[in-house]
């Protein structure tokens, strides 16, 4: 038999590989990126001194309250995210971990990356756009909307510019504010049809919007329940499916009569 000293030897032997294997796993870089609550931006304001929806051909209407569009912080394509990161992640209310393909589906190639959110966030704004005008009746003959927001890519801001539009040609259909002078916050993709999509990372998106002032939020209403994992106190969410939807409820909140859908 092996004596007390021995096996305590060979234990100790055995348990190097072992916490060696450990660390280098802790190290090691894994398939993921870590995300938290990013910047929120006003599309009836400014975006870095310059007005991030300018209208020609039709008149405008002072708004007062705002729409703001909500962001996601991800680490950077190139950053190694380790073992140890993502359980820290794990754990925390304001952090997410979220497979990098779903944040980056065009791979590590930086300049790439910025080419395709950069596409993506053109295509959100001309849908958004048309949705708009089709929306009001208005052709895009007469009517000329430029959108801009500086460093921010993707899609999901396009139900945040089309409401943006509508309010500041339109209003609430009579004359007053679509937001009521409240601060609306929200996210969603949008087609010229008018259609909300989902669009990832909501839970994060509802932080970035309380932080930033928000009472109301517009979720895409496919992705209630993860608005609703962490909802911070004080912010109500109102689930969308289309324009008209977010138009209606918008409309009944700030005339305080009507269905308001909750999640």
């Amino acid at each position: 038999m092996l004596s007390r000293l021995t096996r305590l030897q060979a234990i100790a032997l055995c348990a190097v590989p072992v916490v060696a294997l450990i660390a280098t796993a802790a190290a090691a870089p894994l398939p993921f990126a870590l995300a938290q609550p990013g910047m929120t931006a006003n599309v009836l304001g400014e975006n870095k001194g310059t007005a991030v929806i300018t209208v020609s051909g039709a008149p405008t209407r002072k708004t007062s309250g705002q729409l703001r569009m909500t962001t996601i912080e991800a680490t950077a394509p190139d950053a190694q995210v380790s073992l140890g990161d993502v359980v820290d992640s794990w754990f925390r209310t304001d952090r997410a971990v979220m497979p990098y393909d779903s944040v980056y589906p065009t791979g590590g190639n930086i300049k790439e990356i910025e080419r395709h959110n950069t596409a993506q966030m053109k295509e959100s704004q001309d849908a958004a756009t048309r949705a708009a005008l089709n929306y009001l009746d208005l052709s895009d003959k007469n009517v000329k909307v430029t959108l801009r927001l500086a460093d921010v890519g993707g899609p999901s801001a396009g139900l945040l510019f089309t409401l943006g539009v509508i309010d500041k040609l339109d209003g609430n259909g009579s004359g007053g504010d679509l937001t009521g002078g409240r601060t609306v916050a929200g996210t969603g993709t949008i087609d010229a049809d008018g259609k909300v999509g989902a669009v990832g990372g909501v839970a994060l998106k509802t932080k970035a919007a309380r932080r930033d002032g928000a009472t109301v939020f517009l979720v895409p209403k496919e992705e209630c329940q993860d608005a609703k994992s962490e909802l911070p106190a004080g912010l109500r969410l109102i689930p969308v499916t289309t324009l008209k939807s977010a138009v209606d409820s918008l409309v009944a909140l700030e005339k305080g009569k009507g269905s308001i859908p909750s999640c």
